[in-house]
Order: structure tokens, then C-alpha cells, then sequence
């Protein structure tokens, strides 16, 4: 019965639905009829006693774990902070071209973009992706862009030669 107990915790963990008896039933090895239920029961039993931060709750004709309300402050700061991680489409345009063309110059990558860009580096600026890495030689000195240690952190590269090829990408 432990076996079938570890199981079913593993898959409403795994899950970011709802799992019916019938579906776990059909997914937990060597399981007799009754034992998901006493499953359940037995799970919710060790999340109530142990005073654990997620509960296991029946909702829309199935089991799921979900956090406890006490928590949803702390949730919503972590959803707040990943939202403010991720990219619009125009800034992941800019951010891929600054990595291969840099050190690139504003007016350059506004010309490869067809459009003005000069937010969208900004903002690549302050999530510490992009930052200035020089000035130009020609007449003006014009700021020169490049990527951060903290662009690499974030795709997961130890360096500029780790990023595909264009012929890769496509």
C-alpha cells in the first residue's frame, strides 16, 4: 500500500489538473480497487497532521495538491516576480541581436529591426541583459551595446561561443 501511496502523491505532484480516482487508478502500478481512495485518505491525513504549506483538496471530480491559503501572499510574489522575468517577442528580437552582433550600435540594430529600439534596450538594460560596452570610433562615438554575465546565467550558456548557429535556429 505504501508503493500505491507514493505513487498517487507523485503523479497529484507531477499534475496541474485535477487527477480522478478512475485516472489514477489507471496510471498507479499493482493497485487494487479501493486502495487510490485509501490513498488519498492516508495523504491528506500526513498533509493535515504535518502542518504541510499545500493540502490535498477534491475539486472538479478529481484530487489535486494546491498551496493553503495562508500562503498566497508568498505565491503571488513569486508569480509577480517571474512574470517581470519573462520577454515580449520585440525584446527577445533585440536581445538575440545584440548577442550576435555585438557590439553592436543603436542605430544598427534599429536598422536590422526596422523599427526604434530604444526602449526595448532600456528595458533589456534594467533586467540586466544588456548593457553598454564601449563607444563606437566613428564621429559621434556612438554607445556600443553588448550582452551581460547575467544574459548567460539566464540561458544557461558559459559563453557567447555556446550560442547556436544560425543555422541551427532554423
Amino acid at each position: 500500500m505504501d508503493s500505491v501511496k507514493r505513487q498517487v502523491e507523485a503523479l497529484l505532484f507531477a499534475s496541474d489538473e485535477p487527477l480522478s480516482v478512475r485516472k489514477l487508478g489507471a496510471l498507479v502500478e499493482e493497485c487494487e480497487s479501493g486502495d487510490i481512495r485509501k490513498a488519498l485518505v492516508e495523504l491528506r491525513g500526513e498533509y493535515e497532521s504535518s502542518e504541510r504549506a499545500w493540502s490535498l483538496q477534491e475539486i472538479a471530480g478529481g484530487f489535486q495538491l494546491l498551496t493553503r491559503p495562508l500562503y498566497a501572499d508568498t505565491i503571488s510574489r513569486l508569480r509577480k516576480a517571474k512574470s517581470e522575468r519573462k520577454l515580449s517577442n520585440a525584446a527577445m528580437e533585440t536581445l538575440a541581436i545584440v548577442a550576435y552582433k555585438q557590439p553592436i550600435r543603436r542605430a544598427d540594430l534599429e536598422a536590422i529591426r526596422g523599427v526604434q529600439s530604444g526602449e526595448l534596450l532600456r528595458a533589456l538594460m534594467e533586467k540586466d541583459l544588456v548593457r553598454i560596452v564601449g563607444r563606437d570610433t566613428v564621429p559621434g562615438a556612438p554607445v556600443l551595446y553588448g550582452t551581460t554575465k547575467n544574459f548567460l546565467d539566464v540561458c544557461g550558456l558559459n559563453s557567447l561561443k555556446d550560442l547556436p548557429k544560425p543555422e541551427e535556429v532554423k
